[in-house]
């Protein structure tokens, strides 16, 4: 269906044709209004496998309690986390308690056995019956994701955090998942706006919901440092001072990063920590002159500009100071990748950045980290260990092929598809335009499978969804950018390709507006969605439809709940002529 935005205000042609009579009077055959949509075919990211149980339904009560893996205190924290869920909206106590056996006992069983061997280390196995929940998985975090597919299955007001009336009831299903892709990340810049400990902690939250694995933090650029580094005190002090706009800025000191890092692996999420460099550096080298090839600091930046900063890269001291930081975030980051960033290094020359890298990528693997960097870097290096992150804007690349060929794992971030700070559309208050305006429908049609010519399926990581604060200042800003978009690119890293259908995922995206709501997550309300108005009729209009059989007079337009339906004659072709039969057109919109 056109959009009036996009097409110059022509409607668009609906499926059920209509009868004139006397010029004047339309009978209609009105469209029937979509069922309320079932919990089972709402999922997002959508399962591998999903089956209803007919007639079947179980009900939490007051009774209920959660049973985790006798023995095993991850599938215990897991229990522990969903009782916490849960218990705020019900009011029920949901005692946890080891599992008596391998058969699930009345209630919730988390249990690390019996899954099926296609669940792998991510996925698991969701079976409701009648009398007893069963999830099953290999790990910890395949239950952890099991759990939040479980709160999908109950009503969007599980997510409210005070007590609200149930019944609190799950449709029987059976239900075997695992994702396509192992690395499903977000990235969230705290360098351009400085975003405090709880405002991560709530972004990580609503991360978990929609099965992200990965924290990416942008700690550093020309605008904000902000992390402590012991032997170089000033880069948080003096380049963590300020931020974009000239706020007051700000940084975390290691016991809140470690808290961080903390929280994000009790949601079964790995940090990826950034240090930009050698470009995107200059809260760096205001904060230490030497760093400078002049011996001169430059001021603190609180404009959005790239590409004119840059560490110097004949100085010793430079490579002292990068390993320095490397050694210092390494110790506080138990995951496996440091970011080392390498784009638009507009200031240093080909050979300078080719003689950089050459000495500071030996470092991330001294101190145990693999290397990760924005998809320039790989230009310098032949091991096929390195991780390049694909942020361009063209489906072609021949540095990305090149690696990929050579055996490089690509992380899919195409800036024109997968960044979140990108505007919806040109009155999107909020954001840049640069890599142009991505709608939902557009962030989700792409396969990052197949997105970049010569980067295949088997040489794809994964996906991340990076989210740039220049505009970003609240928590608030945040979740407008990254809902519903981050739902998308959640479901592109998770489902299978077979099951991408626009339609499909459309209108189950629309059945989570209320279930937002109830987490006071403030989203962007996108007119491609058919948005759930919390009537219980997910995906419907609210007010009743149009009677079948009645005729309604008063012209060539029936109105119904904020649209029209504009009677004309039509062709095969898109534009009424002069032979054809009389169709409707309808204006677009989400119901």
């Amino acid at each position: 269906m056109r959009s009036p935005r996009t097409a110059a205000g022509r409607v668009t042609r609906a499926l059920v044709a209509l009868a004139l009579v006397g010029g004047a009077t339309i009978a209609t055959q009105a469209p029937r209004p979509a069922a309320a949509a079932e919990p089972l075919r709402s999922l997002v990211p959508v399962p591998v496998s999903a089956q209803a149980v007919a007639g079947v339904t179980h009900t939490l009560s007051a009774s209920t309690k959660i049973y985790t893996q006798a023995g095993s205190a991850p599938a215990r924290a897991v229990g522990d986390y969903l009782a916490g869920v849960l218990r705020r909206s019900t009011g029920f106590p949901l005692p946890v308690a080891d599992a008596p056996s391998q058969t699930p006992a009345d209630g919730i069983n988390l249990l690390l056995s019996g899954a099926d061997s296609r669940v792998g280390d991510q996925g698991y196995q969701l079976d409701v019956a009648a009398g007893s929940v069963a999830l099953r998985a290999r790990t910890a975090a395949g239950l952890f994701g099991g759990v939040q597919t479980l709160r999908q299955l109950l009503p969007a007001k599980v997510e409210s955090a005070t007590v609200q009336e149930g019944p609190w009831t799950l449709p029987g299903a059976n239900i075997l998942d695992y994702p396509r892709f192992a690395h499903r990340g977000a990235m969230l810049d705290v360098a351009r706006h400085f975003h405090p400990v709880d405002t991560v902690k709530r972004y990580i939250d609503q991360l978990a919901l929609y099965k992200i694995n990965y924290l990416h933090l942008h700690l550093t650029d020309d605008q904000g440092w902000r992390i402590v580094i012991d032997s170089w005190p000033r880069l948080a002090t003096h380049g963590g001072s300020t931020q974009v706009g000239g706020g007051p800025g700000g940084y975390y000191t290691k016991d809140q990063y470690r808290d961080i890092v903390a929280y994000a692996a009790s949601r079964h999420m790995t940090v990826v920590p950034e240090v930009d460099m050698p470009g995107h550096t200059n809260a760096a080298l205001s904060s230490y002159a030497e760093l400078n090839c002049n011996g001169v600091a430059p001021p603190l930046r609180t404009d959005i500009e790239v590409g004119y900063s840059s560490l110097c890269v004949g100085k010793e001291v430079t490579y002292r100071f990068v390993e320095d930081v490397i050694r210092e975030i390494a110790e506080l980051t138990p995951g496996p990748y440091f970011h080392i960033g390498g784009d638009e290094a507009h200031a240093t020359n080909p050979a300078d950045y080719q003689a950089f890298m050459n000495r500071v990528l030996p470092l991330v693997s001294k101190y145990g980290k693999r290397v990760m960097g924005w998809h320039e870097f790989v230009k310098t290096t032949t091991d096929t260990a390195a991780v390049p992150q694909y942020w361009g804007t063209t489906t072609s690349n021949e540095t990305v092929a090149a690696a990929a060929r050579r055996g490089n794992k690509v992380l899919m971030s195409p800036a024109n598809k997968a960044y979140l700070d990108m505007k919806y559309n040109a009155s999107t208050p909020l954001g840049l335009s640069w890599a142009g305006y991505i709608e939902v429908q557009t962030a989700y049609d792409w396969n990052p499978g197949a997105h970049v010519s010569g980067v295949g399926e088997s040489a794809v990581l994964g996906v991340e969804a990076p989210l740039w604060t220049e505009t970003i200042v609240t928590p608030d800003h945040i979740e407008f950018m990254a809902f519903p978009r981050l739902p998308v690119i959640a479901e592109l890293g998770w489902s299978p390709w077979s099951t991408h259908d626009w339609n499909s995922f459309r209108t189950r995206l629309g059945a989570h507006g209320p279930r937002w709501q109830a987490l006071g997550i403030d989203y962007y309300r996108s007119p491609q969605v058919p948005w759930d108005s919390g009537s219980g009729n997910p995906g419907t209009c609210a007010q009743p439809g149009w009677d079948r059989a009645a005729v309604y007079t008063g012209g060539t337009v029936v109105s119904h709940n904020g649209h029209k339906w504009t009677a004309k004659w039509w062709t095969q072709g898109e534009e009424p002529g002069t032979t054809g039969e009389w169709g409707v057109w309808r204006d677009d919109g989400p119901c």
